[in-house]
């Protein structure tokens, strides 16, 4: 039986966690987790939507940044990275046919990633220190404006996440390399790595069809992850020398030491930050989403990919766009070179639009060759998705000219129809749908407890995030900055406007966390983090 008649024909039953294999309480320690978190961004998210139009008693400005700070934070990397990561530890074993290399591994990811993103939110919560996610140098050691201890307690969480990032990186890569006992090596693990990220003369497009090599990693979904993967680990070594950094000014503060005549050249800090930062915003997701949306469309058609071949070739050169791009996010600064803004912000940014609007385009004609398609939970989310990036990739696409930049930078527009859009609606929605697919599977057979619930999920998280991420473009067109509070009520129409769609979001996060609750049980949740009782590979495949 192929993995994907596996995925299609799970057997039913009533949820049992004692019937659930490592893996696969291992992916839904990781997804229960970052729904969690998903829910701590959303209930902050409206607390400083309210913020914005009238001051809550008993929160002043300090803290209203230090949630900024904490915010995006806590939604990429304790939420998107907590779902994203369980959801391919799970499914990165299960496309190969092979054990995962290491469930302690997962393991410790999950405890790492979980504890340090508790770490650093609370951290900003209890000392208010804040920041923003930027950390522009010098502002991360300004010890005049922010506290060593609280600064220092927020590096180590960050640090934290960081290491349990490179647990994963290893546990995927390794997992792909390894060979498992009893089966013969049929390359290298290299090789394996090689074909898997595309750095391999036989993943070229234009060789001819009668000489081609059929790849070691024929899944394009595993190949989408390893790629991906390659963006998560430059991303964690990148932020984590950036936190030791920071950390040792912190440190050296807290034992009486002043390092603040040390030299720090700003602007080269800032292209280093945002080259590691931008690694997972146009890199890491637009290439885990392109990888999610194929897995998604064949395994809901029951079709082979369209233009399969290019779907590969557009992974590969999203991973090398992403690598290239990070100017866009400096195009007003006056001492970025011009010639780097030209390059790298205009020209290079405007090949994700070629990328991801390929991706779009495959994903589309699959679904559309499978006519008529039932409207199934995740074919609703999974076309929700694409919707999300349809809206937010030319929104960023905009931002990346120099003339619009000069507007637009800095302003409610780049948060609202770029930011909140691509994730709250392309990314979150495109995550909804794997979770809707893959639930009967990771939980052996258990439905959900009310459809109705699911409709309503879709329906207000779709209008809510569209919604707000709207009215708060329409208030940066109008000249509202972002990172800034309003106190004479300027912006205040659209302001509330867009928390009345943030409510939208919410209601649609608890009517979806309920749904889960009541189709589990709160045993069955608990369940989830106990040690599993049966071996690994007990989910995987029979071979033919």
């Amino acid at each position: 039986m192929s993995y994907k008649d596996t995925l299609m024909n799970g057997v039913e039953g009533i949820f049992k966690p004692d019937s659930l294999t490592p893996m696969q309480k291992l992916a839904l320690r990781f997804v229960v987790m970052g729904i969690l978190f998903y829910g701590l961004t959303t209930i902050e998210g409206m607390i400083m939507r309210v913020f914005q139009v009238e001051p809550i008693v008993g929160m002043d400005a300090s803290h209203y940044f230090a949630i900024l700070t904490a915010h995006p934070l806590v939604g990429i990397f304790g939420s998107s990275y907590s779902i994203v990561f369980g959801a391919f530890l799970f499914l990165v074993p299960f496309l190969m046919e092979k054990p995962l290399y290491s469930v302690k591994l997962g393991n410790w990811s999950f405890l790492l990633i979980t504890i340090g993103t508790i770490t650093f939110w609370g951290s900003t919560f209890i000392s208010h220190y804040s920041p923003l996610y930027t950390l522009y140098w010098p502002l991360p050691a300004d010890f005049t404006q922010f506290g060593a201890i609280g600064g220092a307690v927020f590096i180590l969480g960050i640090a934290l996440v960081m290491v349990g990032t490179l647990f994963f990186v290893f546990n995927i890569f390794k997992t792909i390399a390894y060979v498992p006992e009893g089966e013969t090596r049929k390359a290298s693990g290299l090789a394996m790595l090689a074909s898997a990220t595309g750095f391999s003369w036989a993943e070229s497009i234009f060789r001819k069809k009668s000489k081609r090599r059929e790849h070691l990693v024929p899944s394009l979904p595993v190949a989408a992850i390893a790629r991906g993967t390659v963006d998560t680990m430059l991303n964690a070594v990148i932020l984590t020398f950036t936190g030791v950094l920071i950390l040792v000014y912190m440190v050296a503060e807290i034992l009486g030491y002043s390092l603040k005549d040390t030299a720090v050249d700003a602007l080269l800090y800032k292209n280093w930050y945002w080259w590691g930062l931008d690694l997972i915003a146009d890199g890491l997701v637009l290439i885990f989403v392109a990888g999610t949306w194929y897995l998604l469309a064949t395994l809901i058609t029951g079709k082979k990919l369209y233009m399969m071949r290019i779907a590969r070739l557009a992974l590969w050169v999203e991973l090398i766009v992403s690598w290239t791009v990070w100017s866009h996010h400096l195009m007003s600064d006056q001492g970025q070179p011009g010639w780097l803004k030209v390059v790298s912000g205009e020209m290079v940014t405007a090949f994700e639009l070629i990328t991801q609007g390929l991706a779009f385009v495959i994903v589309l004609v699959t679904l559309w060759s499978a006519r008529p398609l039932k409207m199934t939970s995740p074919l609703k989310f999974l076309l929700g998705g694409l919707l999300g990036f349809a809206l937010a990739v030319p929104a960023g696409i905009i931002q990346a000219d120099l003339g619009i930049n000069r507007i637009l930078h800095n302003t409610q527009w780049i948060i609202g129809p770029h930011v909140h859009v691509a994730i709250l609606v392309g990314l979150v929605m495109t995550l909804y749908s794997a979770v809707y697919f893959l639930f009967p599977i990771l939980t052996n057979g258990a439905k959900f407890y009310s459809q109705k619930l699911v409709n309503f999920h879709f329906w207000a998280h779709i209008i809510g995030g569209v919604g707000m991420g709207a009215f708060m473009g329409m208030a940066g067109m109008k000249g509202m900055l972002r990172r800034t509070i309003y106190y004479e009520g300027e912006y205040n129409l659209y302001m509330i406007l867009a928390a009345i769609c943030g409510t939208l979001m919410l209601l649609a996060f608890f009517a979806f966390l309920y749904n889960i609750i009541m189709s589990v049980g709160v045993k069955g949740v608990i369940g989830i983090f106990t040690p599993a009782k049966l071996k690994t590979t007990a989910l995987l495949p029979e071979k033919e």
